[in-house]
């Protein structure tokens, strides 16, 4: 094993992350250990698998090298015990133990900006068993292009209700967070500017009276050339992917354009942002005018680096969840497994962006496949350091 990280480091790493979660088997049917069975579905995922048959297979394709830090009692599990336990195992615990390994990662690094978004796992759907897709909101670092969390959605509710309790489980103070129109809701911005934090807020037709008075507000400071309206202004182009944006962004203290009234509903409301929109494309135009709330008093130009950094959770994660890790081709549908391969899936892609060698997750995964030193280079990379290199 290479210098930053040898056996036992390996092992106290593994037992500290998973060791802790609740064996969901009864003692007698336990042949393969915990630890092991998670371990190994771990680094099938690292390496490209995608499903419980892939699993088993790379267990035995790395059966020897496994050994040397697994107990591995009864040689590797067979992809119906790989199925049967992650069906039963608490998602709970297992992203409980998801946060620890990033707590421990994200421990000296500061979130700026955490994007709340949810995604929906469109295979999951079971038409037979009567199960809905499995929806997820997860919470993006989108400096460190990090998933700090998740929190599954009541197959009878909405994301409304899982937003809260993903809140609940982040260190929000001092950091901003941005959700989309469906987290806008007076009781999550008092949420997060109690827990020291800040929000940005999209304002769309689920509030019809609020949106209704932005946009009077604003058009009206647009007719009146802005006079005694005090804002700023900010104005940006892209170019890419065959297309041209042009995007320009102002921001109003709040007291200007709600009543006390509205004010009041919404904890530490400071400002309307508006950002007014023209894309061209190679065979259409389109115009739009978004609305946001914010908790924050800075410029225009800040409010557009936030706006468009949370949209780095459509791309940087649900793009390669969906392109590199096919989460909505799988057809894992049991229980509980779904879920818990949604964690497996959201581990691995953040340890493959802490790895700081060139190349595209896809290669990386590739990669770990065929060479185990590289497999633990990407562990080493995603300890703390002072286990890393004790």
């Amino acid at each position: 094993m290479p210098s930053s990280i040898n056996r036992e480091m390996l092992q106290s790493c593994l037992e500290q992350c998973f060791g802790q979660i609740p064996d969901p088997r009864v003692e007698r049917t336990r042949a393969h250990q915990l630890l092991d069975i998670i371990t190994i579905a771990l680094f099938a995922v690292l390496s490209g698998a995608d499903g419980w048959v892939a699993i088993e297979t790379y267990g035995n394709a790395k059966r020897t090298w496994l050994e040397t830090f697994l107990a591995l009692p009864n040689g590797i599990p067979s992809h119906d015990i790989f199925a049967r336990v992650f069906a039963r195992l608490d998602p709970k615990a297992l992203e409980a133990s998801f946060q620890q390994w990033i707590r421990a990662l994200v421990s000296t690094l500061e979130a700026e900006l955490i994007a709340i978004d949810g995604k929906t796992a469109k295979g999951s759907y079971d038409r037979e068993g009567g199960s809905k897709a499995l929806q997820l909101v997860s919470a993006w670092a989108s400096e460190h292009r990090l998933v700090l969390g998740q929190c599954s959605v009541d197959s009878k509710s909405n994301e409304i209700t899982a937003i809260p309790v993903l809140l609940e489980q982040l260190a929000l103070a001092g950091c901003i967070v941005s959700i989309d129109a469906t987290g806008t809701q007076s009781a999550i911005a008092e949420q997060i500017t109690t827990g020291d934090a800040d929000y940005i807020l999209a304002l769309k037709g689920n509030h019809p009276t609020l949106l209704a008075q932005a946009q009077a507000g604003f058009e009206t400071a647009q007719a009146r050339q802005w006079e005694d309206v005090e804002h700023t202004q900010h104005q940006e182009t892209e170019t890419g992917h065959h297309r041209i944006e042009s995007r320009t962004i102002w921001q109003i203290p709040a007291t200007q354009v709600f009543s006390k009234d509205q004010l009041e509903q919404w904890a530490g409301l400071q400002r309307l942002v508006v950002v007014h929109s023209q894309r061209r494309l190679w065979n259409k135009d389109t115009v739009e005018t978004r609305y946001f709330l914010s908790s924050l008093s800075t410029d225009a130009q800040t409010f557009a680096r936030y706006i468009r950094a949370h949209w780095g959770v459509e791309n940087q994660l649900h793009w390669c969840l969906d392109v590199v890790f096919n989460e909505d081709a799988s057809r894992i549908r049991k229980d509980h497994a779904p879920q818990n391969m949604s964690v497996l899936r959201r581990l691995a892609l953040n340890l493959l962006r802490q790895e700081p060698s060139k190349g595209s997750l896809a290669m990386k995964r590739y990669r770990a496949g065929l060479d185990d030193q590289f497999m633990l280079q990407i562990l080493s990379a995603s300890m703390p350091q002072s286990e890393a290199h004790s």
